[in-house]
Order: C-alpha cells, then structure tokens, then sequence
C-alpha cells in the first residue's frame, strides 16, 4: 500500500483527517495500516502478505478517517475483483476511491431450489404453484461483530407483492434454514392450456420475479442490516421442473446517485497476486531433478537454475522460487557456493564485489530473510521497540533541529543508540543461523581465492551483505522485516535512518569512512567512531559468522519470540493454583459457551514456551512448555458459534480453545504452533475437530470425553520454522515462469547455436546472456523446454478434465461466478465440449 492524494476534506474547521487504510478479503479484514495524522495525502509505504486461506470474491481495500468519540467512518473503497487482479499484477496503480454504502456491501452464497408445479383444484381446474426452499448460505458478512441472519422470501410482479420470511438464526453466518415458502402464480381461472398462463397475465407473468433478500437481525434502533439478495425472474422456470443451485448474493440497487469517484480522492497500490495448480509430487520429478543437480553442473552458467536467472525480466523472480527450492531440499548452499564462485571469478576490482543486483545477491538476499528472520528478532527487536516507544530526539542536522531542541544532545542520543546496536550486532555471531555461516564461508573463500593480494576482501565480501543488505535495512525498514507491526513515525523513521546510515558504514571497513557521507553534519557525527576497537569488533564478528564449525547448536539457550498478539480465548481452572490445567466447563445456566465466557488476552509464543497474559508486559497467567503441546488444530464453528477457532491440545486431555481475529490470524497462528511443536514425541494423530459439550462430542456423538479422536491430524510440517516450504508448490512456480518467458528461452538456443557456429562478435540481442559453454547450455536448454512442455500439457488436460466435471451452479461454482465465466468462454474457444 503506497499512499492516497485528494481525500475529501474533514467538515470542521481543521480539514485535516487521521486516516488509515485496511486490506479486507470481501468484508473481512486482515491487515490495518498505521493512522498517518493530519493529511489529506497520507502515505504508508507497508507492505502486507500472506497465503490466502478460502475462497473470496473482492480484494478489497477502505480508507477510514479515525474518529476519538464515534465509530470510525469510511472515506471510500477500492474493490478488485479476484479475476482482475492479474491486469495489476507487480505494477504500481492509482485506483479511484468509490462511495461505500451498506447496499453495495455483500458478500456470501444462498443454495436455492425452486420448483413450478401444476396443482388441480376440487372443481378440477388447474392453477400454478412456486415452491421455493431456501437450503443454508454461506461465507455472510459478520456485522458489528455479530451476525443473526434471515431470509425473506418474495414473489413480486407489476401489481402484485407478496412476502414471506424464515427464522433467524442466532449467532453463524453460514446459517442452514431449510425451509419451503409456497406460492400461488396463476389463478385457477386464468389457466390456458396452449400456454403455462392465461394469455391474458403471460406479459405480467414474464415481468414477475422471485427475491430472495438477506437480513441481520439487529437489536439497534437503525432496523436490520441488509448482507445481499437475488433475484430470478419466474420465466426462466419450466413447467413441473426443480431448479436446485447456489447463488452468489448481489448487492441491492437503491437508485441512489453517488458523488463522482474524483470527490473521494485515489489510493496508490502494487498487488502480487499468484494462483498455481500443483500436481503431486512425481509430476514435477524431471524438471525438478534438474533444477537440483545445479550445483554439480560445469560450467554453472549452463545449469537449468542459473538459465532462469538469465531469462527472467528481474532476478528477484527467479531468486525467490529457487531459494525455497534449493532449502527444502537442503541443497542452498553448494548452489549459492557455485554461483557466487562464478561470479567472483568474472569479477575484476575486489571493491565491486557482490555490488550488482546478480542472481547471487539476489539468492543471498532472499536466503538471509528466510534463515535469518528470528535471528534479526533476538538480536534488534528490543532495541527498535525502545527506539519506536521512547522517541528520544535525534536529528543532527542543524537545518532540521525542532524549536528547544540541542544539538550536542541528539547527538549523544544518536551516539547511544548506535553504539548499542552496533554492540548487539558484533556479539551476535553465535546466533547466525548456521545456513547462512556456511554460505559466508563459501563467499569468504572464493573471495579470499581470487584477490590474493587484498587482505581486506574476505572481510567485504561477507559485510557486503550482513551489514549492507541484512542490519542496515532491517533497521531502516523494521516493518518489512517484522521487527515493527507498522511503518514507524517520520520522527522515529528518521532516527533509524541515521542509526541504519552509521551502522552500513562501520561495517563497511572501508578506509575513509567519513568520506562515504555526502551530508558533513553525518562526517562529523561518525568522529565519534573513529577508533580501531570498532573496526576490531567487526572483523571478530566476520570471522566468526564465516568461520566454519563455529560452535555448537545446543549452547544458544535465549529464546527467540516468534509470534505474539491479543485472542479471545476460554479457560476453567481446576485445581486452583497456576499449573495450567484447562478444562471446558458449561457456564451456568447456559446452554452453550457465550461470548461472556471467552476472554481477551495477550498471547506470547517462543521457541520455548506459549503463554498468555491479560495485557501485553503483564506477568503470564499461564505457561504452556511446547513439549505439551500435542496438536494444533481448526474447532468448527457448530461448537460455539463462532468464526476463526482454533484449539490448542495438551496431555491429559486438556484443551484451549482460542478464537483470532480473522482467517488469516487463524492461519498464522495454527501454522507456527504446529511447525514449533512438530518434533514433539507424544503428537496425537487424531483429533475432535469440534467440542465436548452436553455430554457428547458435536463431531462423532461418542459420549466418553476420553473418546480417541474422529479425524486424522493436518500432514505434518518441517520442524524448523523458517524453512516451511513445499517444494512441488516452488517447482510448479518455476515452471510458470521459465513457460512464461519461453521466447527469451528459445532466443537462449539461437545463441548457443550462434555461438558453437562463429566466433566472431556477438549479435546484441545475444549479449544479455552469459553463455560460457554453449554445448552444455544447449542440452540444457532442451532439456527445460521438453520439461515445460510436459507439464504444460499435464495442466491442458487437467483443465479439460475439470471442464468436463464442473457444474456452473455448484457449491464451488455458484450462479454468478464471474472468473468461472470466463474460464467457460475460454475454454469453450478451445473445446467442442459444451456445459
């Protein structure tokens, strides 16, 4: 999310507004950015991602203004539609912001089945009937926290209305009505049997339709919340025939007119959005096999791994798939070894070292994130929090000094600061992950090996990257890095920009430092550094984070945090002192748990333990050792009546029973327990998927609460959390890219070709590439272009297959699927087949 311009201005007498945007999947919101005060041009520069857990129709994003005294009000929305979000794909776009009303804001399926059947009268005459059974819906919008849904049923012509309703249904918004309304079309006097109606009422009849409208039952005095409606006009219908489908609910056309969109101002966004079908394993063996033998290949220029690298428009495509392959399959290393030693050998000054944005750097870059995110946790994250909550001054430009403030001042601030961090990183080296140690030592070597008479190379080499593109922009970015929930504060951005700046060039080890400044007041600031303990303190650290055998793994006791944030959750104590025993126990006088007996709490998750506390730096209530923990699993919603539940299980049959705040919270938290307590040696393969209430389990009936669970376990995880990957999913990722760019492929052939044939001066348009063994390249070259191939008519015929079996109407399809439709146009352009 970049920025907005233009918002509408606030009525009062400032104009200004504290606005806020969020990113909602339909009308759930999973991401909040930080409120940027008095602007009408608010920037946020935040980047969110994450692997989308259900289906969903919009991509949605709201401006809201912040409000002390009321409920926050909304600016205006932009809502992309799931099929259009390839035509934004990774590419900077201004959207209009567009008026957002409670008619316009639906989301959710109905499943229907209608049916017009002839009933003869006692006098023998005959008349049509309607019968129209609303089944359950689906995925409702969740309003003001609660959702107590109903349908009204209405049959509606030019003259006529007639209106009925189903229960409500208290507290779900995947509610099952199954209830059948019935009504009477045609009067018994108007039936003509050379027609369904009398000819009279056969234009009538053809305007007349059948609403379908969903309502939130609400206590507040504004009436009942509209979620959506449908509506079918009666002529599609067939004479004694049964129409049985899902429909996606449709906003309600109120014939308001709306402010032009450029009233509402416009929002800055770049969306990645990516949706692959992954085969099973052994599809994805050939091409797979050859990505992995990379390393071993001579020259590694004419390996399948470095190729895609050479075709694809950014590096960065190509380094993200690749790393998480190479990791899975514990083969990053030699691969990150081969090419680096390729690249120091074309390499010709030892101060450009590693300085372009290659293939290595960008696999280095991409390796340190993944392997080194809790490493960057333990060792920055207590000083950032102190730097983002103190807000001590800093600034050290006498041009921007603030009124009071004193210059010598900031500047021992600064000094502080930097001093601590820069202590907390060079006594870090026996936390660095040991993946990125042993490519350090690879670097360090290589290096070492080729600019024999520099001494200081084997140093840069590895600074290059562990201070110039791991420290430095962590602390200058700590949102993108998860150091920070949000972009901090131009203050307190300010502050890491300068600490990030002096940090970058004490690891540089550069001979003139102060010369590296273009601003003098930072020359004179870095004076304070200018001493050869500093410059000792880095090459120590080197040393010992590219030495190889460096230590033992099992000496590192300080736990790391890992996750952390405020969740509902229930909790009965036993025996009445603080050894954590849970149990579920019915509050009295209720059938079923309420809100009332779930509490808001700060939970707390290490590689150690998972703890909760009632606010966040309180002490912890409760500690769960992550040896206890036996199975992390989803609750359904039919135990509580309630969305996004997960439950926590421990020995003895105790159990938590949390709620988050979204899906994608849910995900999160689920996903990162399960991956820290995989290698327990007591992890249940089964489990309940719903609770022990009134005496029995809601998912198998069994009424023995020692009962062995009804259903498998989720397929186990890595148990190392930075490496969670799925290496058919990376494959599958890698051929997408190397079919998309399969002209630059073949072009790839034409200057093998070119080259084996003449050794004269390169064609431009065969200069980009770094071909050093044209025979080898080529065969490689077939061989990724016979892979592709393959795997392109493997999807071909499973889009068929799928074409076939698919019903436009179906649970997965409902009636008003718009990126189903046109994957029928599609294919239907491509197939004789017709649906």
């Amino acid at each position: 999310m970049g920025e907005a311009k233009n918002l509408p201005t606030y009525p009062g007498p400032n104009k200004m507004r504290d606005c806020y945007c969020t990113v909602n999947l339909d009308q759930e919101e999973v991401f909040r950015t930080k409120i940027v005060e008095k602007s009408l041009c608010p920037f946020y520069g935040e980047d969110f991602y994450c692997e989308i857990p259900r289906t969903f129709r919009h991509l949605s994003f709201y401006i809201f203004d912040r409000d002390v005294f009321r409920r926050d009000s909304i600016i205006g929305k932009v809502a992309i539609q799931k099929e259009d979000l390839q035509k934004y794909h990774n590419r900077d776009t201004w959207f209009q912001l567009q008026h957002v009303d409670a008619d316009s804001e639906v989301q959710g399926k109905v499943h229907l089945e209608l049916r017009l059947s002839e009933v003869i009268t006692d006098t023998g005459v005959v008349c049509h009937k309607l019968a129209t059974r609303v089944l359950e819906c689906q995925g409702l919008p969740i309003v003001n926290g609660q959702c107590d849904p109903y349908a009204t049923v209405t049959l509606a012509g030019p003259s006529r209305s007639e209106a009925k309703k189903t229960k409500v249904k208290k507290k779900t918004n995947n509610p099952h009505f199954d209830e059948v309304f019935y009504f009477e079309v045609t009067r018994p006097s108007s039936y003509n049997k050379k027609s369904h109606f009398d000819i009279e009422d056969v234009d009538e009849v053809d305007k007349m339709e059948i609403r379908v409208d969903l309502w939130n039952a609400s206590n507040l005095k504004f009436g009942d919340e509209f979620l959506g409606e449908l509506r079918l006009p009666l002529k599609f219908l067939r004479q004694s025939s049964s129409y049985e489908a899902w429909y996606f609910l449709q906003p309600r056309d109120n014939g308001n007119k709306s402010l032009k969109p450029d009233d509402l101002g416009s929002l800055r966004l770049n969306v990645v959005y990516t949706e692959d079908h992954v085969f099973s394993s052994d599809y994805y063996s050939p091409l797979r096999d050859l990505l992995l033998k990379s390393a071993d290949v001579e020259p590694v220029s004419a390996s399948a791994a470095h190729i895609l690298g050479e075709v694809c428009r950014e590096k960065q495509e190509a380094a993200i798939p690749l790393v998480r392959l190479f990791l899975h399959y514990g083969r990053i290393v030699p691969f990150i070894s081969a090419i680096a030693n390729a690249e120091v050998k074309r390499t010709q000054d030892p101060n450009t070292i590693f300085r372009g944005n290659s293939l290595t750097s960008k696999c280095i870059d991409e390796t340190m994130k993944l392997a080194g995110m809790h490493y960057l946790q333990v060792t920055l994250k207590p000083i950032i929090d102190e730097i983002c909550q103190v807000h001590k001054p800093c600034e050290i430009d006498p041009v921007k000094l603030k009124d009071g403030e004193n210059l010598e001042n900031n500047r021992e601030n600064l000094r502080q600061y930097v001093d601590r961090i820069f202590t907390v990183i060079t006594k870090s080296g026996v936390s660095c992950p040991t993946v990125m140690c042993d490519i350090f030592f690879s670097l360090r070597e290589s290096a070492a090996k080729r600019f024999q008479g520099d001494l200081d190379v084997r140093y840069t080499a590895v600074s290059s990257f562990i201070f110039l593109r791991f420290f430095a922009p962590a602390i200058l970015s700590p949102n993108l890095f998860q150091l920070t929930p949000h972009h901090p504060d131009p203050q307190t951005s300010r502050t890491l920009t300068l600490i990030s700046k002096t940090i970058q060039t004490l690891g540089s080890l550069s001979k003139s430092k102060s010369a590296n400044f273009k601003e003098s007041y930072m020359a004179t600031f870095y004076d304070y550094f200018n001493e050869q303990k500093y410059a000792d303190a880095v090459k120590n650290f080197l040393d010992l984070i590219s030495s190889s055998g460096r230590r033992d793994h099992k000496s590192i006791e300080q736990p790391i945090l890992l996750k952390e944030g405020t969740l509902k959750l229930t909790v009965k104590k036993v025996d009445g002192n603080s050894s954590c025993r849970f149990m579920i126990k019915r509050a009295q006088g209720r059938k079923r748990f309420g809100m009332k007996n779930f509490k808001k709490r700060w939970f707390r998750l290490t590689n150690h333990e998972f703890t909760y506390q009632k606010s966040k730096g309180d002490h912890p209530l409760c500690s769960i050792p992550i040896e206890n923990i036996l199975a992390v699993e989803r609750l359904e919603e039919e135990s509580f009546k309630m969305k996004n539940m997960f439950q926590v299980i421990q020995p003895e049959r105790r159990v938590l029973y949390i709620q988050a705040n979204n899906c994608v919270e849910a995900k999160d938290w689920i996903d990162i327990l399960t991956k820290v307590s995989q290698c327990n040696k007591k992890r249940l393969t089964v489990y309940h998927p719903s609770a022990y209430l009134n005496g029995h389990w809601l998912c198998c009936k069994a009424t023995a609460d020692n009962t062995p669970g009804c259903t498998p376990c989720t397929g186990g995880l890595p148990a190392n959390i930075q490496l969670d990957i799925d290496g058919d999913r990376e494959t599958e990722r890698i051929y997408s890219l190397f079919n998309l760019y399969m002209p630059k492929l073949e072009k790839m052939q034409e200057a093998c070709g070119s080259k084996s044939v003449y050794d004269g001066p390169e064609e431009e348009e065969y200069s980009t590439f770094i071909i050093d063994d044209p025979k080898e390249t080529y065969k490689t070259l077939k061989l990724i272009i016979e892979g592709v191939g393959t795997l392109e008519q493997e999807h071909a015929q499973y889009k068929r297959d799928k074409f076939k079996k698919t019903k436009y109407g179906s649970q997965e399809h409902p009636i008003g699927d718009k990126s189903f439709q046109t994957y029928i146009r599609q294919q239907s352009e491509i197939s004789a087949h017709s649906i």
